[in-house]
């Protein structure tokens, strides 16, 4: 199991901005194109973007950004894009990609770390805490988690 950071290989950025376009096909790809292409030289610490990758098949990826298209653009960084394969799901590969984005905050100086989801109970059950409602501008809201780094 490896996890590949498209900034520290950038090599891998079409294929990343091909999983994630495949894997959160509600989102315009262009977004998910323009955020990584520009990622790669970026000045600061933020976005990163990760692979998670098991006897070279992709089997995952999430992503390390200032705002996850929610209204609490006083809260950053975020994890967000978290994604594992169906069939590896049940293992708890989104946790190693969860362990890196915290170590990468961490080492840039924040103090928390958040995600916003619909789900309930399995980011608690890893640290995680609730910590109220956020809002797109789809007009949907997510529940806001926060972790201490």
């Amino acid at each position: 199991m490896r996890i590949i950071s498209v900034r520290k290989n950038p090599e891998y950025k079409d294929k990343t901005i091909e999983y994630l376009q495949n894997s959160w096909s509600e989102v315009a790809p262009i977004i998910y194109e323009d955020c990584i292409n520009h990622s790669i030289n970026a000045k600061d610490s933020l976005p990163q973007w990760y692979l998670l990758e098991n006897n070279d098949e992709i089997i995952g990826c999430a992503g390390l950004i200032t705002n996850d298209f929610i209204s609490r653009m006083d809260l950053y960084p975020w994890v967000c894009a978290i994604f594992i394969e169906e069939k590896h799901r049940g293992n708890n590969y989104s946790t190693l990609l969860i362990e890196k984005a915290k170590q990468d905050a961490k080492e840039a100086g924040f103090k928390n770390l958040y995600l916003c989801t619909d789900h309930i109970g399995f980011y608690e059950k890893i640290g995680f805490n609730y910590i109220g409602q956020g809002y797109h501008p789809w007009e949907e809201e997510s529940r806001i988690y926060q972790i201490d780094l």
